[in-house]
């Protein structure tokens, strides 16, 4: 089967374009894609617990852990731990980290909007609904193999 007939190669490659087109947009601001992905999942007002983040972005804990340090680092988080318990850490944004995030949100907006305006509804809930059982099958497969129930290479 040729590469460009596979499906996760069209996901890959849509989402390479996507993640270029973010960055490129990221730049004129001084940020990445990643940092604004990150910011985005921060819950405004109240913050977010750190265990929360990784697995609302797909991320493994350890990547999490360098890429906060580095927000932190650049005044765009902070930390707050819980008195009641010393292992309970809040990731609060600060006034920058809100300004980027807003960046973030807008480039997001913009993306989703002209997407919308050049693709008809019909198309778009289509893909949707298909992405989505792509997303339950391979997640079943996922929790197969955890388990150890596939013995055979995928």
């Amino acid at each position: 089967m040729r590469k460009e007939k596979t499906i996760d190669y069209q996901i890959k490659k849509a989402w390479h374009s996507i993640s270029r087109m973010y960055n490129a947009y990221a730049a004129r601001y001084d940020t990445t894609m990643a940092t604004g992905f990150v910011l985005l999942n921060i819950d405004i007002e109240t913050g977010t617990p750190a265990t929360k983040i990784a697995p609302a972005l797909g991320m493994e804990p350890r990547s999490l852990v360098r890429m906060l340090k580095t927000l932190e680092e650049k005044g765009l988080i902070r930390r707050e731990v819980s008195a009641d318990d010393k292992r309970f850490v809040r990731i609060m944004l600060t006034e920058l980290g809100k300004e980027k995030r807003e960046i973030a949100r807008e480039g997001v907006i913009s993306f989703n909007t002209m997407i919308r305006d050049k693709i008809p509804l019909d198309k778009l809930v289509t893909f949707f609904d298909v992405i989505k059982e792509i997303n339950r099958l391979v997640e079943e497969e996922n929790q197969k193999l955890k388990a150890g129930e596939i013995e055979e290479e995928l």
